[in-house]
């Protein structure tokens, strides 16, 4: 055997005799939209060489420097895959090229503009126009932005086919650009995989519900206690503080609420736990759920309570708190009479320390929401998100929860709090932050955490009553 019959055909050799790299991988592109564009772009920046199929290729607006552009026929001739970036309205040239298809591997990434558009998915209808083509149906959640922008990391897509290799070889390539690739199965998962990105925000739809129904509680309890009690009471027509006396109380108790149900159904998972004595057994489909959307009540809630903060800064500017101010102004300057500051020492201290600790929990709060972005959490390691969204997130629940006691700790015990028998708002949103911190409390206590720690590490309470009573008698 002579030395030239020895040498790989995918390497050349150079006159020096030094090998050279491999010839990158040609992939091919139908369709030189904006997703097209992107996808190429993205290709290229990962070490493949592109080519582009269009019906002019002398005149398809600019493309990726370093792609090449052909004819549809010379492309798919070219490359052994070929990504489909065209809608399903233009699919009749494929059934033209089938010839030159014959073999190939077909990425389709089409999408539809509603459910149930046409009677079969559209990677169905592909795979019946090229019969002898493998199609695969993947990336069509993937969008123009995000490939152009590089937001590719660890975001999972899904891929379904009836060839395993071709299905193999589209998932090496969705690897190489940082994706995570999901198999769905044959092609009959295709219509399931058209139908993501038509989904309306699945992951905040609780969230969104939660949110609304506690404003709306809270908006029509408040509304009952202080309006419509001081009109039936007092005479009082109050309607005005509806816009933003009354929206500045049910922000942030809404608020605090959900930033206690971000740590609840941990909380409520270490007690089960605890109680089963493995941490193997499935929580209950609820626990489940709630413990998934943590993320997006977390991001509501500290949405109202960036209002909170806006409306609070806003409060003096109004023409009711003005008025009010300067009739206590000309009243003291009638009565030529000044109130003594220090008979409002204990008040001052009061509201300095009430926003202080705001200031505080709001800053905390955020911190949080970032991090919770993946763009920035990805940034971070497990031991530093993990610190920053338990440890840092129940300090900021402390907080908060002591703004709201500081807020109302001289309203208690106050029976002119107490409309039509009803507690205060201020009072109410107590009660669930409450609860959370003190059940974490049990939980940090050194008997139930170390339990707790060997549960999570593995460790089973698996004797029976049985057991235990013959290991007694054995042990006699």
């Amino acid at each position: 055997m002579t030395a030239s019959e020895m040498k790989p055909e995918s390497v050349t050799m150079h006159p020096l005799g030094t090998a050279a790299a491999p010839v990158p991988e040609l992939l091919c592109i139908f369709g030189t939209g904006d997703i097209g564009r992107s996808l190429g772009m993205r290709l290229l920046q990962s070490g493949y060489r592109v080519v582009y199929g269009s019906r002019n290729p002398d005149s398809c607006g600019p493309l990726p420097q370093g792609a090449q552009v052909m004819s549809h026929a010379a492309a798919a001739q070219a490359a052994h895959l070929i990504f489909i970036c065209v809608h399903r309205e233009h699919y009749e040239f494929l059934e033209r090229l089938a010839p030159q298809l014959e073999g190939k591997v077909l990425v389709d990434l089409s999408n539809n503009l509603k459910k149930g558009m046409y009677p079969e998915a559209n990677a169905v209808y592909l795979q019946g126009l090229v019969p002898g083509a493998d199609v695969v149906k993947g990336l069509n959640t993937l969008s123009a932005w995000a490939l152009q922008n590089g937001l590719l990391a660890g975001k999972q897509v899904y891929l379904c086919g009836n060839s395993a290799e071709a299905k193999h070889a589209v998932a090496e390539i969705a690897t190489k650009l940082g994706l995570t690739v999901l198999d769905k199965g044959t092609l009959s998962a295709a219509r399931e995989l058209e139908d993501f990105p038509l989904r309306l925000f699945p992951e905040w739809r609780l969230p969104l519900c939660l949110a609304f129904g506690l404003i709306a509680f809270f908006f029509f309890y408040l509304l009952i206690r202080d309006i419509i009690y001081a009109y039936v009471e007092q005479g009082k027509n109050t309607s005005y503080r509806i816009m933003i006396s009354l929206a500045n109380k049910v922000f942030p108790i809404v608020s605090l609420i959900m930033l206690a149900l971000c740590y609840l159904p941990g909380v409520i998972a270490a007690f089960l736990q605890l109680y089963r004595g493995t941490k193997y057994r499935r929580f209950p489909d609820w626990l489940d759920r709630w413990m998934l959307c943590r993320k997006q009540i977390g991001l509501l809630g500290l949405g109202l309570a960036l209002l909170h903060a806006i409306y609070t800064v806003i409060i003096p500017i109004r023409y009711a708190a003005r008025h009010k101010f300067i009739s206590r102004v000309v009243d003291e300057i009638q009565n030529n009479k000044t109130t003594p500051f220090y008979f409002d020492n204990t008040q001052a201290w009061a509201t300095d320390s009430f926003y202080v600790v705001g200031i505080l929990g709001l800053f905390l709060y955020v911190v949080l929401g970032l991090t919770s972005l993946p763009s920035v959490g990805g940034t971070l390691s497990w031991r530093e998100f993990n610190f920053i969204q338990s440890k840092l997130g129940y300090l900021t629940l402390f907080i908060c929860t002591a703004h709201g006691y500081i807020y109302a700790w001289n309203k208690f015990l106050r029976l002119s709090t107490y409309k039509w028998y009803t507690p205060p708002g201020s009072m109410l949103v107590l009660i669930v932050p409450s609860v959370v911190l003190v059940l974490k409390v049990v939980l940090l206590l050194p008997c139930v955490d170390r339990t707790l720690t060997r549960i999570r590490q593995g460790w089973e309470r698996t004797q029976t009553r049985e057991e235990m009573g013959m290991n007694r008698a054995t042990n006699f």
